[in-house]
């Protein structure tokens, strides 16, 4: 073991160099103090001082742009006080990358830093989100994962409960959407997922501030912080005011009954209980939730006809009449996604031929590579 006065000293100098580095912007391309060849983007509030523990994201880009996540959280960072690195390392591919890139940032952010081992997040998109999840699940130490576009590495079934809190993300036309929705029905531990209008990306920049805004709710809940009653009471009146605006009754329902569980054991949310349950008795609550499970079966089944068809391609006997049902099906999603009003038709067309174009992306077959190119 190292003697104190040692590891005293090694404790003063990381926090001088962590003073060191610019305070409320962005800064790219950090090198790991241990391993040069692991870089990241990082964030540091303006009032960061290391006599104090700060809130850390450690956030993982499909394609390495540690940047890209960074700049999405960074004015939520900034309200919260959390540090946000962004690596430029972890990417879709081989696990041993990200996890190398994982290790890397947990050892330069406990060394150079001063981070608080209770408020630990993952956050991650797409392929970074399944990583930063199974990292959670794993590693045991994160208090939360904020997931956009994606969810498990590995499919679950049935009710599932975490040790950590999940905020997760997906967007109206993102071809993740219906595995976000399954995540929030599947998880019967703390968590929250939200719809925003877009595709498959990281979680926009409003979207994030109330992303930690939930995580600090969180940690009131569970002492991990001090309970703030004017900050509880303005985020459960925002909560209160969305709600007013939303007509859609399947949606009511979701969005009261996940508030009414945000603000259980922190304020009286007996008025937002019974109206999730009188919800369940109206009959246009009823017809509402069947429409949305009937669509949800139908994005599903187009989804995976097409999967089906693209499979026995490489059977000679079946491949002209799989090309036909092919070309007609693309064909007809391609009209409905290109339609001029957003409508949900046009919405699910969209992630469909998101889905598919991803999921072939590598497909050398070039009769159904055309059929793609000109779908898209």
């Amino acid at each position: 073991m190292l003697p104190r006065p040692f590891l005293l000293l090694l404790a003063l100098s990381a926090a001088i160099y962590a003073q060191e580095l610019p305070k409320g912007q962005i800064i790219d391309d950090v090198k790991c103090q241990d391993d040069a060849t692991q870089t990241y983007s990082l964030y540091l509030p303006s009032a960061y001082s290391a006599d104090r523990k700060w809130n850390v994201i450690l956030a993982f880009d499909p394609r390495g742009r540690g940047h890209v996540p960074v700049v999405q959280f960074q004015a939520a960072a900034e309200k919260f006080g959390y540090i946000v690195v962004g690596s430029n390392n972890s990417r879709n591919g081989p696990m041993q990358v990200s996890q190398r890139a994982a290790i890397a940032l947990l050892k330069e952010v406990r060394t150079r830093y001063s981070p608080d081992p209770n408020r630990l997040y993952a956050a991650g998109q797409s392929g970074g989100a399944r990583f930063a999840m199974d990292l959670a699940v794993s590693s045991k130490i994160f208090t939360g994962v904020i997931a956009s576009s994606a969810g498990f590495a590995h499919p679950m079934s049935g009710e599932v409960s975490l040790p950590f809190v999940v905020f997760g993300t997906a967007g109206t036309e993102d071809f993740n959407y219906l595995e976000m929705r399954k995540l929030n029905r599947q998880l019967t531990s703390p968590h929250r997922v939200r719809i925003f209008t877009g595709d498959h990306t990281w979680l926009p920049s409003d979207l994030a501030v109330e992303a930690l805004g939930w995580m600090e709710l969180q940690a009131m809940k569970s002492g991990m912080r001090p309970r703030d009653d004017a900050f509880i009471d303005a985020t459960l009146a925002a909560g209160k005011k969305q709600l007013a605006s939303i007509t859609d009754k399947g949606e009511l329902y979701t969005e009261t009954a996940a508030l009414a569980a945000d603000f259980k054991g922190l304020r009286d949310v007996t008025a937002l209980e019974a109206t999730v349950a009188s919800l369940e008795t109206q009959k246009d609550f009823q017809d509402a939730w069947r429409a949305t499970g009937t669509a949800e079966m139908n994005e599903n089944q187009a989804t995976e006809e097409i999967r089906n068809y693209a499979e026995q391609l490489g059977n000679p006997a079946e491949r002209a009449e799989c090309l036909a049902a092919l070309r007609d099906r693309l064909t007809r999603l391609s009209t409905q996604a290109k339609a001029a009003e957003d409508t949900a038709q046009r919405r699910m067309a969209r992630r469909v031929l998101r889905g598919v174009l991803a999921d072939n992306a590598g497909r050398p077959d070039p009769e159904f590579r055309k059929l793609l190119d000109e779908a898209k």
